[in-house]
C-alpha cells in the first residue's frame, strides 16, 4: 500500500516545478511576440497599421495640401492663359509691318499686252499711265568666228593673244601645251583676268571653228583680238578692225537695243531697261512686228495692300476672340475663363478699341471728295461678337480711289498700325507688363513649391511618429495576448489533468 500512495502523490509534488517552468516560457514568448510586433506591424493587434497611419496623415495635412494644390492649379492656368494672350499679340503685331509703311501699300503693277515683245514690273516709285512700245531690235553681244580647220586638235600656233572688250583687256599665253584650237579655247575660258568673253568649238561640215562670244550686250562691248610673239600662227585669230585686220569673222555685232515709247526713240545697252519710264523695269524679249506697237499699262497694284490689310483684320479678330475666351464665362459648360475679370486684359481691350475707333479729318489723299476717315471706310466693320470682317469690294474701291488716304489712316506716325504697335510693345517687350506679370506668377509657383516641400517633411515626421506609437501599442497587445494564453492554461488545467489521469491509468501496482 505504501508503494501505491507514493505513486499517487508523485504528480502532486512535481506540479509546482512544472508550473514555474511554464510561466517562464510564457514570459519569454510574450517578449519575443513584442519584438515581432515592432517589425511586422499589426500582428499583435490585428489592425492594418499602415492604412490607419496613411489615412490619419492624409487627414492631418488635407487642409494645407488642398490650399497648395488649388493655388498651384490657379497659377498654372494663369501662366498658360497669359502665354496664349502673348502669342495672339505676337501674331497681330507681325501683320502691322505690312501696313504701317506707306511705301509697302503704294504698289504698282505693269503689264505689256504682247509678251513676246516685252514684260514689265513696277516699283512704288512708278506713276500710273499707258504707253505705246515698239521694239526695233534687241541689244546683242559681239560674236567672232574663226576659219575652219581640220579638227579641234589642230595646232594653230604659239604666242600671246590679247583680247579686249568693254574696256577690259586680257593677255593669254599660248605655248606648245595649249596651241591647238581646243587648247586655245580652254586658255581663254580659264584666264584669271578674262575680260568678259567665252570661247567654244563649233564643229561644222567644213571643219572645226573657234567661236569667241561677249557676255555683255551693247555697242560699247565690241571685241578685238590681237597677237604678238610666238611662231605667228595666232595671226589667223586676229580681229582688229581699226587696223583693217579681220581674220576672224564677226557673225554678230555688239549693238544697243532700239525701241520707241509713245513714238519717241530710245536706246539701251541692255535688254533690261530701267530708266526709260520712272519706276518701271522693261525686259525686252523680241522685236515688234512691223508698224505694230504694243501697249504698256502701269496701274496701282492693290492686291498686295488688300492681302496685307485682310491678314491684319484676321489677326485682330483672333486676338479679340482670345481675350473674350480668357476673360469670359461659358454658360453652356459653366466654365469661367482663367483670366475672368483680369484688369490687365480689360485695360488692353479698352485701349485697343480706342485705337480702332480712330477717325481722321478725311482731308487727305489725291481724291479729297472720297475721304478715308475710319476703318469703316475701308470696309472693315465690327461684328456682333466683337470680331471684325472685311468687305473686299469696299476695300478694293478705297485702295484704288484713294490709296494715300488709306496710307494716312493706317500708316505714318499717327496711323492705326503705328498706335497698335506701340500699345503691343508696352505689353510684350522685355520688362513690359506681361513680362512683369509672368515673373510674379513664377515667383508664386516657386513659393508654393517651397511650401509643398515643407509640408511633405512635416507629414513624413507625423507619419513616423504615428507608426512608432501604433507599433508600441501592437507590441503591448501581443504581450497581453501571450499572458492571457498562459493564465488560461493555469486556471483551466483540464489538459494537464487529462495527462495525469492517463499516467495513472497506465501505471502498475506493486506489492
Amino acid at each position: 500500500m505504501s508503494s501505491v500512495i507514493s505513486s499517487s502523490t508523485s504528480p502532486t509534488t512535481t506540479t509546482p516545478t512544472t508550473s514555474a517552468s511554464t510561466a517562464g516560457t510564457a514570459a519569454n514568448t510574450a517578449t519575443s511576440g513584442a519584438a515581432a510586433a515592432v517589425t511586422s506591424t499589426g500582428i499583435g493587434s490585428g489592425l492594418d497599421i499602415s492604412a490607419i497611419v496613411s489615412a490619419l496623415t492624409t487627414s492631418y495635412g488635407a487642409a494645407q495640401q488642398n490650399q497648395i494644390t488649388t493655388q498651384e492649379t490657379s497659377l498654372d492656368a494663369q501662366v498658360s492663359a497669359f502665354g496664349t494672350f502673348t502669342s495672339s499679340l505676337d501674331s497681330l503685331q507681325a501683320t502691322l509691318s505690312a501696313i504701317d509703311t506707306p511705301s509697302t501699300l503704294a504698289g504698282f503693277a505693269a503689264s505689256v499686252a504682247d509678251k513676246t515683245v516685252a514684260t514689265a514690273t513696277a516699283s512704288s516709285n512708278a506713276v500710273a499711265g499707258t504707253y505705246s512700245l515698239d521694239v526695233q531690235n534687241l541689244a546683242t553681244a559681239a560674236t567672232l568666228t574663226s576659219a575652219a580647220v581640220a579638227g579641234s586638235g589642230t595646232v594653230v600656233g604659239t604666242g600671246t593673244l590679247t583680247i579686249a572688250t568693254g574696256g577690259a583687256t586680257s593677255n593669254i599665253t599660248i605655248d606648245s601645251s595649249n596651241d591647238t584650237l581646243a587648247g586655245i579655247a580652254a586658255a581663254i575660258n580659264g584666264a584669271a583676268d578674262n575680260p568678259g568673253v567665252t570661247a567654244s568649238i563649233l564643229n561644222t561640215t567644213a571643219g572645226a571653228r573657234l567661236v569667241i562670244s561677249g557676255t555683255a550686250t551693247g555697242t560699247g562691248n565690241g571685241i578685238t583680238v590681237t597677237e604678238t610673239g610666238g611662231d605667228g600662227g595666232l595671226s589667223s585669230l586676229v580681229y582688229d578692225p581699226a587696223n583693217n585686220v579681220t581674220n576672224l569673222t564677226q557673225t554678230q555685232a555688239a549693238q544697243d537695243a532700239n525701241f520707241t515709247l509713245n513714238g519717241y526713240a530710245a536706246t539701251s545697252s541692255s535688254n533690261v531697261v530701267t530708266g526709260a519710264i520712272s519706276g518701271v523695269t522693261l525686259n525686252l524679249v523680241g522685236a515688234s512686228a512691223a508698224n505694230t506697237p504694243t501697249t504698256l499699262i502701269v496701274s496701282p497694284d492693290t492686291s498686295s495692300a488688300s492681302t496685307a490689310i485682310t491678314a491684319f483684320v484676321t489677326a485682330l479678330s483672333s486676338t479679340i476672340s482670345s481675350i473674350q475666351t480668357l476673360t469670359g464665362y461659358n454658360a453652356s459648360t459653366q466654365t469661367a475663363g482663367a483670366l475672368q475679370g483680369n484688369a490687365t486684359l480689360e485695360s488692353f481691350q479698352n485701349q485697343l478699341e480706342n485705337i480702332l475707333d480712330t477717325v481722321t479729318s478725311g482731308a487727305n489723299g489725291a481724291n479729297s471728295s472720297d475721304p478715308i476717315k475710319s476703318l469703316a471706310d475701308l470696309g472693315i466693320t465690327a461684328n456682333a461678337d466683337g470680331s471684325y470682317s472685311t468687305s473686299a469690294t469696299t476695300l478694293s474701291t478705297a485702295l484704288t480711289a484713294n490709296l494715300s488716304g488709306v496710307e494716312n489712316l493706317l500708316g505714318g506716325t499717327k496711323g492705326i498700325a503705328t498706335q497698335l504697335n506701340t500699345l503691343i510693345n508696352a505689353y510684350t517687350k522685355t520688362g513690359g507688363i506681361l513680362s512683369t506679370i509672368n515673373t510674379g506668377l513664377q515667383t508664386g509657383l516657386t513659393n508654393l513649391s517651397t511650401e509643398q516641400t515643407a509640408l511633405n517633411a512635416e507629414l513624413a515626421t507625423y507619419s513616423a511618429t504615428l507608426t512608432t506609437q501604433y507599433n508600441a501599442m501592437d507590441a503591448a497587445v501581443a504581450a497581453l495576448k501571450q499572458t492571457q494564453t498562459y493564465l488560461t492554461a493555469e486556471f483551466n488545467p483540464s489538459s494537464s489533468s487529462s495527462s495525469s489521469s492517463s499516467s495513472l491509468s497506465s501505471g502498475t501496482t506493486s506489492t
